[in-house]
């Protein structure tokens, strides 16, 4: 399940001191070893350190610049390829989840919840400015925000008409589709097969076996290009709702239930394919896979968005018919990781994260480490690592 961190002052001060310390020492033992190239000139890892921070939500690499990104939750760290840290960015109470980096306009994109106030957001951080450690999202210019919507009508839904809104809890009818807040974002094609680059964004599912209507992933595609006007700084104690009034588009992928929905969406220029990595669901009538693929070269088509309390239609995106095959459900999907971080380098090649822990003086600190893997579409875990003589 995910983590919840918030930032306190005290977890902020560890932090800080841990990231100047990782910073002159090179990240400790995590950073000491230093990494072999893959025969493609990347290396065959990158490890991202060590913090006092939520656990590893997600991974960016901007592959110009020789830049990585890693989101541990309440805390962003920027490395360089061969692990060691050159900035980050601290002072989020809000949950930072799965990254993407948007090639055309040099920045990351990453998912943030405050589900307290029922405030959700795109995160859009400006590397080329994160240039020291432990800049301040709220008082730096590393970091703006856009508002979603959609999302909050989603997770505030009355489905039970009882005029009460439940809270983030996934023991209730409320919150449509079962919706917990987002997490995946990815950038790629239109799925209504129309082309053009969309940024994508996968809900949160919460986790309920006793209702019917949780069994999609959703993704919302918006287009960013005219974002700037929608664009703020973030402001905790007066979050904004700057956002666009709906997605370009919405789509639903039947999966079956799944905890927490997609935890990372990557989209992969080779094969023209969407990966969506979860924590699997729970529920005896699905095969509950690791990884569920949505084939590309499909465009979405208008279905029934099963189970719902309401016949309702929608725009079905359909799973890559290969793989592992469940048929009583008749879902496809894959046994694999990268529900900490998945990037594609569309070339059959990916960076499959691993998250950790080690204790450091008593404290247990974060870690998390980008591996590098080649698809190969085996059953049941489609990935194999990829070192310096493969």
């Amino acid at each position: 399940m995910r983590s919840r961190a918030r930032a306190h002052v005290a977890t902020l001060f560890l932090s800080a001191v841990v990231a100047s310390a990782l910073l002159v020492t090179g990240g400790g033992t995590a950073h000491a070893r230093t990494p072999s190239s893959s025969p493609g000139g990347l290396p065959a890892s990158v490890d991202g350190g060590a913090w006092a921070s939520g656990h590893l939500q997600g991974t960016a690499i901007d592959r110009r610049r020789g830049h990585m990104y890693f989101s541990f939750t309440n805390l962003l760290v920027k490395t360089d390829l061969a692990g060691r840290p050159i900035g980050s960015v601290t002072g989020l109470t809000g949950h930072l989840g799965d990254l993407d980096f948007n090639s055309a306009d040099g920045r990351v994109y990453g998912s943030l919840e405050y589900k307290a106030a029922q405030a959700f957001y795109v995160a859009i951080f400006d590397g080329s400015r994160i240039t020291r450690m432990d800049m301040d999202a709220r008082t730096t210019d590393v970091l703006s925000t856009v508002h979603l919507r959609e999302v909050v009508r989603d997770y505030t839904a009355d489905m039970n008409g009882d005029g009460v809104f439940d809270g983030d809890t996934g023991n209730t009818p409320d919150h449509r589709y079962g919706c917990s807040g987002i997490d995946g974002v990815a950038f790629g094609p239109d799925l209504n097969g129309r082309g053009g680059g969309r940024l994508t964004v996968a809900y949160g599912v919460y986790s309920n076996t006793a209702r019917t209507d949780n069994d999609h992933q959703v993704l919302l595609q918006y287009d960013v290009r005219d974002w700037r006007r929608y664009e703020r700084p973030l402001s905790e104690d007066a979050l904004h709702t700057s956002g666009p009034a709906s997605p370009g588009g919405k789509f639903f992928a039947y999966t079956g239930n799944t905890t927490y929905g997609v935890q990372n969406l990557e989209y992969d220029g080779d094969s023209g394919n969407w990966l969506m990595a979860v924590y699997k669901g729970k529920k005896a009538a699905f095969p509950n896979y690791g990884l569920y693929v949505l084939d590309g070269s499909k465009p979405a088509r208008r279905g029934e968005v099963k189970g719902q309390p309401r016949p309702e239609s929608g725009r079905i995106a359909s799973l890559l018919r290969r793989g592992l095959h469940h048929e009583p459900s008749g879902v496809y999907g894959y046994e694999s990781g990268g529900q900490y971080g998945l990037v594609s380098l569309d070339d059959g090649r990916y960076y499959v994260s691993e998250a950790g822990t080690v204790d450091s003086g008593g404290t247990t600190l974060q870690t998390g480490r980008a591996v590098l893997h080649r698809w190969t579409g085996a059953v049941p875990n489609p990935f194999a690592v990829r070192g310096p003589g493969g």
